[in-house]
């Protein structure tokens, strides 16, 4: 369980560095898009490899596609909800720019930060149960799509009059949240059959592509334009390159 604490820090890391870039420098639409773009390709890779093809080996493909909806479902309706509380932006990096945002917006993206990481830690938690190592993909993909939400609310809290050491605690509180997530998670599916844990992992799969076509891979596209592809595909390969080191 402290190994899977552990690591749901690091998933969350990207939150606490992209503060501190935040705070030196000003990113172009472009940087943001293709770090974002390399994010999606990421996330797939692990969905499809380390979620949903072990989900396979353990429920018929008809539970899996059920589990699959059912989480799709679910983070769609979550999503909408986070929107009305003011946090649609949250993986927008026009965010970044500070270009069409004000300062209440950054809290709004900040507890959509929150609701996304939590489920995120989760998984990457479950990934550990069986005595394997952490899911490198997995932690690569959730480490590069949390970065854009800490530049982006970063960036507005300043905007806002949020003094620096205020919103350095608030990230690390947030990382230390996710840690306990990724704990939870292990320790949930730890006690749990194969056939559930399989359930549980395809539910999270859905949630997690809904996730990248509803918010990551839009705006990716929009800041990177033809580049997205291409950036995509080479956080694809990357995290299929983890995935035959584990």
């Amino acid at each position: 369980m402290a190994e899977a604490a552990f690591w749901g820090f690091v998933g969350a890391s990207s939150l606490i560095v992209a503060s501190e870039l935040a705070f030196a420098f000003k990113f172009s639409k472009m940087v943001i898009g293709l770090i974002m773009a390399f994010g999606v390709g990421a996330l797939i890779s692990s969905v499809a490899f380390e979620l949903v093809a072990p989900a396979l080996e353990d429920v018929d493909g008809w539970v899996v596609g059920l589990s699959l909806a059912a989480g799709s479902l679910v983070f769609f309706l979550g999503d909408r909800a986070i929107a009305n509380m003011g946090g649609s932006g949250r993986k927008n990096p026009e965010n970044a720019d500070g270009e069409d945002s004000d300062g209440d917006g950054g809290l709004g993206i900040v507890l959509g930060t929150v609701l996304d990481g939590v489920p995120e830690s989760a998984v990457l938690g479950m990934s550990l149960v069986g005595g394997g190592g952490v899911s490198f993909a997995l932690l690569a993909g959730i480490w590069v799509s949390n970065f854009p939400e800490s530049l982006g609310s970063t960036v507005n809290l300043v905007k806002s009059g949020w003094k620096k050491s205020k919103i350095r605690m608030m990230w690390w509180g947030i990382a230390g949240v996710s840690a306990i997530s990724a704990a939870a998670g292990f320790a949930v599916v730890n006690n749990i059959d194969a056939a559930t844990g399989a359930v549980v992992s395809a539910f999270a799969g859905g949630a997690l592509l809904t996730m990248i076509a509803d918010e990551m891979a839009p705006e990716a596209y929009e800041r990177s334009q033809i580049y997205a592809g291409l950036a995509t595909v080479a956080g694809f390969a990357f995290a299929v390159f983890l995935t035959t080191l584990e």
